[in-house]
């Protein structure tokens, strides 16, 4: 249940067409359904803001349609499935026509292996999130934070390239991070992006460490130490290649009203 039919049933209640009791029954109906494969949490909307996503590793093609139609069904307007391959985003793409209620085809956004059912949102949040990276390499994690965080809703712009081994990049894009209201910064190697762009401007830093990197780097141990030992002020730090967490946090900053 989302938050648009939570409130149609409170405004039922204020004008009459039905009782407390019959609203508090549909409020507390199916706060989640067992698909047998999978609980699917309708009240995720209620509690955080934002409906339950789905996460792609591991599933079937088959599992997730199933997912997906129980999210419609519900009323869920905008699906994101993080973590999909080419070949199960074709095999859901394959099966979502033959589902009634399904009025569209997943939009797969392969550098970030998200796929998108429903039209992005027009962006609502407060202001822009930045996301940096410090090599092309990095662009994957960073994709997949920067259709999160436009799918939940932002404006965001992408800054790529601008690692240490060559800080003019950075540099070059100071009015860009500084009219950030939060940054995303992704970085495998060492991961000082993250330290560099916290000690520059006044806003939160979400750092993303990645698993880019020669052997040292320990498949982004490095880079994650690295960045949990910052001592910029302001700057959080979310796991490796997590850019769909670092997305999702960005969102909730931007949004966050002072």
């Amino acid at each position: 249940m989302n938050k648009q039919k939570t409130l149609e049933i409170l405004e039922n209640v204020r004008s009459g067409k039905i009782t407390p009791e019959d609203a508090l029954l549909k409020i507390r109906s199916q706060p989640f359904e067992d698909l047998g494969y999978a609980k699917l949490d309708h009240h995720r909307e209620l509690r955080q803001g934002i409906p339950e996503i789905i996460y792609g590793a591991g599933k079937t093609a088959e599992q997730i349609s199933g997912i997906a139609q129980k999210m419609i069904d519900s009323g869920q307007e905008l699906i994101i499935i993080t973590r999909l391959t080419q070949e199960t985003a074709d095999k859901i793409n394959n099966d979502l026509p033959l589902r009634g209620k399904l009025s569209c085809k997943m939009h797969y956004h392969e550098t970030a292996r998200i796929g998108i059912i429903g039209e992005m949102p027009k962006p609502d949040g407060i202001g822009k999130i930045v996301i940096a990276t410090g090599g092309t390499s990095d662009m994957p994690v960073a994709e997949e934070a920067a259709i999160t965080a436009q799918a939940l809703g932002n404006d965001v712009a992408r800054l790529y390239d601008v690692g240490v081994a060559g800080l003019h990049r950075l540099l070059s894009n100071l009015d860009v991070i500084m009219e950030a209201r939060v940054i995303i910064a992704i970085a495998g190697m060492e991961g000082a992006l993250t330290s560099v762009i916290g000690g520059l401007v006044d806003c939160p830093v979400i750092g993303v460490p990645t698993s880019v990197g020669y052997g040292a780097s320990f498949n982004g141990l490095s880079a994650l130490l690295t960045m949990l030992n910052s001592c910029a002020s302001g700057v959080s730090v979310v796991n490796i290649d997590n850019g769909f967490g670092a997305g999702y946090l960005a969102s909730m900053i931007n949004h966050q009203k002072s």
